[in-house]
């Protein structure tokens, strides 16, 4: 392994996950002494977050990738569908980005065709994506010392009677004329785990090291790495098993650890990047969705492997200076031009044809959008939830004469499962605020409903307590009132997400993780808005940090 000296300091130790929340599938880049992550969206905008860290211990936001129509169309996409498992390389100055904007991925079909964007710098500008291929999800790229370029996807079998995860397929790649070239290969079937998907390539100590996900997204989740001495394999597998997993080890505070990428430091330190949930009881349901953690590597005879192939909460650090980021405040005044890059936006880019932040300056302005139902033009704004308790808050200006307008908190998984705490009219009751609930498509009104005729602004409140959440109602921020009853936060998880028919066809299924947002509706289409003057989300116990 490349190695060079090292030079004492140490970064610190690195706590798991580095990315808590909804951060799945971490494809992990160094160029120079940079280190990038690049994680899942599927529906939610921008599409792909980036992270960047100088010492693998403390990461910043950048924002998203994907962030306009002409990168990235999620227009229609259903709940688990749009921007899955991207990976970012980099070649000859050029940042490259090839991700699968999945369409279809249940009832026995695949739908996923994969694109490849470059931009000069991390920071973009982005060119249009070429298209490459639909064979298979999870594509990633590898760039030889030969200066030929490799794209590695599964291989997606849609045939009855077939395993869909028909193994790893390579091609070579023209990434200046961004065309195929040869002929496809199967180069790893997998192993008895199965479900093999997520490839990513190495050249290092002359062996070219195939480093996979196998064993499906939930409890069974594995790394497995194999290696060859061609890029066209065969593969053979490391003999001492997994690389990295949890399935055996269900007390274990990471779960689903699994879907990871390599990196190494200039001072010859690996690091594995992968994805891990923590459920709120052994084996329950995961909230915060799949997030982002961090072991350290060791070559042993030959190959890298993980201490006792099991993810860690603490971990060594590398050997850097350490390099912490400004901390953020957790209030957002809504002050900037532009939505701080912890916010989300459903299935549509945040541009001024529904979401402004300038027609008001210190406010958010949210155009009301389609209902709950609505796949192509929902106007909800969120950010995910990282802490088993938490809290999020806001003031809202809103006003409706019909019962087809409503605007306020929600706390969301996907358009099957959400709560929802909003300002509303009644021919009966006149304004009102109180909240619906949706459990599995169900929609049902949740306690008493809370007169508030005369009221200037609403202050709303978000309450998580692991699996319970509550809502609450002030006029002045200084009295606050429950509103509704105790609801069930852990349906808004992957594990409750998912649905089969009675024949064990997958009908649905979950990989994102909860969300905390503000969500504005107009069912009539005749135009309304709210104006959010502030949002301010902290851990539940901590003081919120002054913004």
């Amino acid at each position: 392994m490349r190695t060079s000296p090292l030079t004492g300091a140490r970064a610190g130790t690195i706590t798991n996950p580095v990315l808590p929340g909804f951060h799945p599938d971490p494809s992990i880049l160094r160029v120079g002494e940079d280190y990038y992550t690049a994680t899942s969206t599927f529906e939610w905008s921008p599409g792909v977050l980036l992270h960047h860290s100088r010492d693998l211990v403390h990461w910043r936001p950048l924002g998203g990738v994907l962030d306009h129509d002409r990168l990235l169309d999620l227009t229609g996409k259903r709940d688990g569908a749009g921007v899955w498992a991207p990976a970012l390389s980099y070649r000859d100055g050029l940042f490259h980005l090839i991700f699968t904007n999945v369409e279809t991925y249940a009832e026995g079909f695949w739908d996923t065709p994969n694109y490849v964007t470059t931009a000069p710098t991390i920071h973009g500008p982005w060119s249009d994506p070429a298209p490459i291929h639909s064979r298979g999800i999870d594509p990633s790229l590898f760039h030889g010392e030969d200066g030929r370029s490799w794209v590695l996807t599964t291989l997606s079998d849609w045939r009855p009677e077939r395993h869909p995860f028909a193994g790893i397929v390579l091609q070579e790649l023209d990434t200046g004329r961004m065309r195929l070239l040869g002929e496809p290969k199967v180069v790893f079937g997998g192993t008895s785990a199965a479900v093999t998907e997520a490839p990513h390539l190495y050249h290092e100590n002359g062996w070219f090291y195939l480093v996979t996900a196998e064993g499906g997204t939930q409890w069974e989740h594995q790394v497995t790495v194999a290696r060859s001495r061609r890029v066209t394999g065969p593969y053979e597998v490391d003999p001492a098993g997994p690389m990295l997993s949890s399935r055996q080890h269900p007390s274990l505070p990471l779960q689903k650890a699994g879907h990871g990428s390599l990196v190494a430091t200039p001072g010859g330190e690996w690091y594995l990047a992968h994805l891990a949930s923590r459920p709120l009881t052994e084996r329950g349901r995961c909230v915060r969705g799949r997030e982002t953690a961090l072991q350290r590597v060791e070559w042993v005879d030959g190959w890298p492997r993980v201490e006792g192939g099991v993810p860690h909460v603490l971990v060594p650090g590398p050997d850097l200076e350490p390099h912490p980021w400004p901390t953020t405040a957790a209030k957002d005044d809504f002050d900037s031009p532009s939505l701080r890059p912890e916010w989300s936006t459903l299935r549509r880019h945040a541009d001024e044809g529904w979401l402004s932040l300038t027609e008001r300056p210190g406010h958010l302005r949210v155009r009301g959008g389609q209902s709950p139902s609505g796949t192509r033009r929902p106007s909800l704004v969120a950010r995910r939830v990282q802490h088993e308790r938490c809290v999020m808050e806001t003031v809202m200006e809103f006003s409706t004469r019909t019962f087809q307008r409503m605007a306020g908190l929600t706390a969301y998984y996907n358009m099957r499962q959400w709560h929802y705490l909003r300002v509303g009219f009644d021919e009966q009751d006149g304004l009102f605020a109180g909240v619906l609930s949706c459990d599995r498509g169900r929609v049902r009104e949740v306690g008493d409903r809370v007169d508030v005729s005369g009221w200037e602004r609403f202050h709303l409140r978000a309450r998580i307590d692991r699996a319970e959440l509550r809502f609450a109602l002030s006029p002045d921020g200084h009295e606050w009132n429950e509103v509704g009853a105790a609801l069930d936060a852990s349906i808004l998880s992957d594990d409750y997400a998912h649905e089969e028919a009675d024949d064990g066809r997958i009908t649905l299924s979950g990989f994102t993780g909860a969300f905390l947002g503000l969500w504005v509706h107009d069912l009539a289409g005749t135009g309304c808005h709210a104006d959010f003057d502030h949002a301010t989300y902290y851990e539940d116990g901590s003081v919120p940090r002054p913004g």
